[in-house]
């Protein structure tokens, strides 16, 4: 309960920075996305080095408390520049906030799940992991609402004030979760890791199972980007105004959040225990393989459900987020539980962010591209089916990795593997 209200705070004060950001980026135009992808980019990679010494050198207390502290005092420090928003210019402001940002969802997040992954069993994440992300689908609603209600109020800069207080509420809570875990696990629990700062760009290389992590990375970024630009055509298209386009976005973040919501409280927990979490990534990738090959055949046609009429695309987009959230996502931190503490911090974050990143670059890219070359969504969709057939296989591969401990081995007592 606890890891899922501090995964609550973590979601609530992204999700009241989206905004923000958006309203920047607004200014900017979709045409430098691949140049601020490819500076976020540059950015994980310098970074990565910088968190790997953290991990290597310091405690795991330490490391949650300086990473998260820093992310606050940043937040207060942006509040001054938004005051002066309009004196500095959204475009400048924007390129930093754009990176900033993109760094605190990669980095915070991905250290949430690295922690949560430090201190449960791998059986224990097959049964519990779905619930805290069901947390975290929580804090995601609820960012905007307070976003909504506030920003009226107060205005854009204090709501940075906002988002750090909650991001200091879910501080709390894990330092609260570390002292507890230390106290039952013993005082060897919260060593520092050591090892090298480079290791999690050396462990791709040697890990296999962080080598299809890192694949799985790139293929669900590539469907996921390729879903995103065939809705953003279909809304082009056949919404002439603006508040007919917000309330299609809304709808389908409503949906994708709830389609979330009902995997994380059905569907996955019962598959995570039931038949593992190698079967969270496999799912996902064949109802990516279904849905893709449907939008090939159909194009953007309508059909009818409930009454009404849904577009095809609008349903591929929202279910291809609602199991990335609702399923691949929590399977995902469950097989981290099986590796050594160094994969799960270092070579976990180096995926997560520099890897994502990469390929938010190198697919933003192929995509124009494509475009430019007079394929339409036929085209798209059935490059898409192939993407989503190697996701599958590699999903296989990884779910099962040989160098994956046993479920019974891996503890939340350190990380430590048993010798055999």
């Amino acid at each position: 309960m606890l890891s899922a209200l501090a995964f609550f705070f973590v979601m609530t004060s992204y999700y009241i920075i989206r905004p923000v950001m958006g309203q920047l980026s607004g200014a900017v135009g979709s045409q430098s996305l691949p140049l601020f992808y490819g500076a976020v980019f540059v950015v994980m990679l310098l970074l990565t080095p910088v968190f790997g010494m953290l991990v290597a050198r310091f405690r795991r207390r330490q490391l949650l408390g300086w990473s998260y502290s820093f992310f606050i005092l940043c937040l207060l420090a942006f509040v001054p520049a938004f005051m002066e928003q309009d004196r500095i210019g959204a475009r400048e402001l924007g390129v930093v906030f754009f990176v900033w940002a993109s760094v605190f969802n990669l980095f915070v997040v991905s250290l949430f799940w690295s922690f949560m992954a430090d201190i449960f069993s791998s059986d224990q994440a097959r049964r519990v992991f779905s619930l805290i992300a069901l947390g975290g689908m929580g804090g995601a609603v609820f960012g905007p609402l307070v976003t909504k209600l506030l920003v009226q109020l107060i205005g854009v800069a204090p709501l940075l004030v906002v988002s750090a207080l909650a991001l200091s509420f879910s501080m709390m809570l894990l330092l609260q979760l570390s002292t507890q875990h230390d106290r039952q696990a013993g005082s060897r629990a919260d060593e520092a890791i050591g090892g090298s700062l480079w290791a999690g760009i050396r462990e791709l290389w040697s890990r296999p199972f962080l080598r299809y992590m890192a694949l799985l990375m790139l293929f669900g970024d590539g469907i996921g980007t390729l879903a995103y630009a065939l809705v953003a055509d279909y809304a082009k298209a056949h919404f002439t105004s603006t508040v007919a386009r917000t309330l299609f976005y809304n709808d389908l973040d409503l949906a994708t959040n709830l389609l979330g919501a009902v995997l994380q409280l059905s569907v996955t927990p019962w598959l995570l225990v039931r038949r593992g979490a190698g079967w969270g990534l496999v799912v996902p990738s064949l109802v990516n393989v279904a849905l893709l090959a449907a939008v090939a055949l159909v194009g953007d046609g309508n059909f009818m459900f409930f009454s009404y009429s849904v577009p095809l695309l609008a349903v591929m987009m929202v279910i291809t987020r609602g199991f990335a959230y609702g399923m691949t996502k929590p399977a995902v931190d469950a097989l981290y539980t099986r590796v050594p503490r160094e994969t799960r911090y270092k070579g976990k974050n180096f995926v997560e962010t520099a890897i994502w990143r990469f390929g938010d670059v190198v697919v933003t890219s192929a995509v124009s591209g494509l475009r430019m070359l007079g394929w339409g969504i036929g085209g798209l969709a059935l490059a898409g089916v192939g993407v989503a057939t190697l996701a599958a296989m590699v999903a296989r591969r990884a779910g099962w990795s040989p160098d994956l401990a046993p479920d019974d081995q891996m503890r939340g007592d350190g990380g430590k593997t048993p010798p055999v």
